[in-house]
C-alpha cells in the first residue's frame, strides 16, 4: 500500500486542470476497517492537506459518533474520496471530483485493505460509482433503502452545512438511519 500512496501522491494526470494545482488528500492503512468514500477535498482541506478538516468532517464526525483521535487513525478509517484534489470552484459551490481519481487508484487501495468491513458511500457520486445500477431513481431514496446495501455498503448524503435543508426535509435519516450507521461503525472499531 505504501507504494501506492506513494504514487497517488506523486499523480500529475489532473494537473492542467486543477487551478490550485495537485494536492491529494487521502489516508489508508492495510488494516483499516472502515472506508469512507468521500466527494474531493474542498478548499480548507486543499489548504490543510487533512481529510475532512472542515464543518462537514465535524458533521461526519458526529454523525459516526467517533472523535477526532478514533476518526484520524487510519487503522480504523480509510479516508479516499472519488477525486483526489480539490478539483476548484464552479458557478454554485465546488466542481465535481475529477473522474480520473477513482478508476485510476481506488482498485489499488482497496485490493491493499484486507481487513475492510464496511464502506460508507457520501454522496451521489460515490453511490453511482460504487453501486452502479443498483442505486435508487434519487439520492434520498438510495440513502433510505440503505439496509440493500448492507453489509458491505452504507450510502449516507454528504455532511456539508449545504444540506441542511435537505437534512431537515428528511429527519428520518437522523432518527434512523444514523442509528444504524454508529451501532455498525461501533461493532466494527470494537471488533464486535
Amino acid at each position: 500500500m505504501n507504494n501506492t500512496l506513494t504514487e497517488i501522491k506523486k499523480c500529475q494526470v489532473c494537473a492542467p486542470f486543477l487551478a490550485l494545482g495537485v494536492n491529494p488528500v487521502l489516508a489508508a492503512s492495510p488494516q483499516s476497517k472502515i472506508a469512507i468514500v468521500g466527494q474531493a477535498p474542498g478548499l480548507k482541506v486543499h489548504q490543510s492537506g487533512v481529510p475532512w478538516d472542515d464543518k462537514s468532517g465535524e458533521r461526519l464526525r458526529m454523525w459516526l459518533d467517533v472523535d477526532s483521535e478514533s476518526f484520524y487513525d487510519s487503522e480504523n478509517f480509510a479516508l479516499v474520496p472519488m477525486g483526489f484534489c480539490y478539483p476548484g470552484k464552479g458557478k454554485s459551490g465546488d466542481l465535481p471530483p475529477r473522474k480520473e481519481c477513482a478508476p485510476l487508484w481506488h482498485q489499488r487501495l482497496f485490493v491493499s485493505m484486507p481487513h475492510l468491513q464496511l464502506v460508507i458511500l457520501i454522496g451521489t457520486y460515490a453511490q453511482d460509482y460504487y453501486l452502479g445500477n443498483e442505486t435508487r431513481s434519487t439520492l434520498t431514496e438510495t440513502v433510505r433503502n440503505y439496509e440493500q446495501y448492507l453489509p458491505r455498503y452504507f450510502p449516507i448524503p454528504h455532511p456539508s452545512p449545504r444540506n441542511n435543508i435537505w437534512l431537515r426535509k428528511n429527519q428520518w435519516f437522523e432518527d434512523e438511519n444514523l442509528a444504524a450507521l454508529r451501532s455498525a461503525v461501533f461493532q466494527i472499531l470494537n471488533d464486535i
